[in-house]
């Protein structure tokens, strides 16, 4: 209902970040679905030598019900995120993880009943390609078909339907536009329940 109402809004693509996937705590089922304030991640290549370098370790700075958001350089071969990442994560309170690239240790995950969304999954963790460079900084999607951007602040709204990202800045008009796209949607389905087609339902309802 979020992506409709940023779709509403104009929003492109009503804020779906294309090709993440639930894992964990099961693959694509269950009830799972996470909320909360992006925490930026990103990664840049082993051979990136001007990059920034991170102080410490970036998920002891995870704040209690945000949603980490890994942006992992291609080709996504190896892991960026594993099974004591997600252990710590939980320890701080974190709503979910989101890795833009490759996750490894799936069971570590599900035992924990962590969620998390990634691309793909393997086996051999990332050090020999890849680091962490910064934190809490703008990440673009890692998509060769969508131009999108997460924003550290940004709501990421994420279950067994995929990922969408909620601008800071649009959330209030979002959540002001859900309930008539909720009302309309009950009665649409309460007509077609009575016999009624589409078409009908969809011209009283939804005005098109």
């Amino acid at each position: 209902m979020v992506a409709d109402g940023l779709s509403r809004l104009k929003q492109p693509h009503g804020g779906f970040l294309e090709g993440l996937t639930l894992y964990s705590p099961q693959y694509q089922s269950g009830s799972t679905k996470i909320v909360g304030q992006a925490f930026t991640v990103k990664f840049v290549p082993v051979t990136n030598i001007k990059a920034p370098k991170l102080l410490g370790y970036y998920i002891d700075q995870v704040p209690s019900d945000a949603v980490l958001f890994l942006s992992q350089p291609p080709p996504h071969v190896n892991a960026v995120y594993g099974g004591l990442m997600t252990l710590r994560a939980q320890k701080l309170g974190a709503a979910g993880t989101v890795v833009d690239g490759r996750v490894r240790d799936l069971k570590e995950h599900r035992d924990l009943d962590f969620p998390v969304f990634a691309r793909v999954v393997g086996t051999t963790a990332g050090g020999e390609v890849c680091r962490p460079s910064e934190v809490n900084v703008p990440v673009r999607l890692s998509s060769t078909v969508q131009e999108a951007w997460v924003t550290p602040g940004d709501y990421l709204i994420a279950d067994l339907n995929g990922v969408v990202c909620l601008p800071q800045d649009l959330a209030e008009e979002v959540l002001d536009i859900i309930p008539k796209l909720l009302d309309a949607d009950e009665k649409c389905a309460a007509g077609i329940r009575k016999g009624r087609s589409v078409q009908d339902v969809f011209k009283e309802y939804r005005g098109r």
